[in-house]
């Protein structure tokens, strides 16, 4: 999805993109010469960050049209009865036949194809013989490599017959991410998306998990800039066209607090409450930002 906003370009007035905390029309504007080449390698030297060219773009979001055929196929094979591990055969042999490379295979002694979390587990559910049951709710997290492009999604389902605290959780993280979104335009902040998260979640009585953030993705699997989920309005680097990250606020029905399993990658709320995940892979534009990675929300 592109939204598209003739006011929402970076203005005279608007703080320079640049992260000066100068106004445009006194910092990057000025110099000579100033366009997208110059903030190009201006974010590459403060912050690491790799802006993408149109090409890399369209690299990406072919990239995340495969990431979306898994989700839709994984959806559709949800069900009670199945193992984790079943949705991993799954992920594995789709992005193989398609001619691609599953990411987390391997990733830093990530074991496989995809991560699988199940109620309770936050994030980076290892596929194992953990058997779906009625009522559950799973995460599944799909990062295909395609022409050596990467694109990083989620979605958390429903097993069977939701309950209303398993109808709220996910409800809630997909309003996240909705509202995360929305705040992506030239001009804004990074601290921008992850206040407007923290207000929307805690307004509605869930917490929002601090240690693990979007990051930028495209030519890797994980770049600068992270982007926090929660924060404070204003601050950060400023957003500029050709900047690609992830979304993935992680939402808890209780606490915020996360514990970090054994095996030193399954990561679960630490009270045991629900906890449910949203994630896009988005590139900001000139006029707002578009989905990589789309899916209804």
């Amino acid at each position: 999805m592109i939204l598209k906003n003739k006011n929402d370009k970076i203005g005279r007035n608007d703080p320079c993109p640049c992260g000066s905390g100068l106004k445009y029309k006194k910092c990057c504007l000025l110099k000579k010469g100033t366009g997208y080449r110059d903030i190009k390698n201006l974010y590459l030297q403060k912050y690491r960050i790799r802006l993408k060219e149109k090409e890399d773009i369209e690299g990406i979001r072919k990239a995340g049209q495969l990431a979306i055929e898994l989700l839709r196929l994984v959806k559709d094979e949800i069900r009670p009865g199945i193992t984790t591990d079943d949705i991993n055969t799954l992920v594995h042999e789709f992005t193989i036949k398609n001619n691609a490379i599953s990411a987390p295979l391997n990733y830093r002694g990530f074991p496989k194809s995809v991560c699988v979390s199940v109620n309770e587990v936050v994030c980076h559910g290892i596929p194992g013989k953990r058997i779906l049951k009625d009522g559950d709710i799973v995460n599944v997290d799909v990062t295909p490599i395609l022409n050596g492009y990467y694109a990083d999604a989620n979605q958390t389902f429903f097993v069977g017959s939701p309950s209303s605290e398993t109808r709220k959780i996910v409800r809630v993280a997909r309003e996240s991410l909705k509202v995360a979104r929305s705040m992506v335009r030239p001009g804004n902040t990074i601290g921008d998306i992850g206040w407007a998260i923290q207000k929307y979640a805690e307004r509605e009585g869930c917490s929002v998990v601090r240690e693990f953030v979007g990051h930028g993705v495209g030519f890797e699997f994980h770049e600068p800039p992270e982007i926090p989920h929660y924060g404070l309005k204003g601050k950060g680097i400023g957003l500029v066209p050709g900047m690609v990250f992830t979304i993935e606020p992680m939402i808890n029905l209780g606490r915020k607090n996360v514990l970090i399993l054994e095996d030193k990658w399954t990561v679960v709320t630490a009270d045991g409450s629900l906890s449910a995940q949203f994630e896009q892979t988005l590139a900001v534009t000139e006029n707002g930002y578009e989905s990589l990675t789309p899916f209804d929300l």
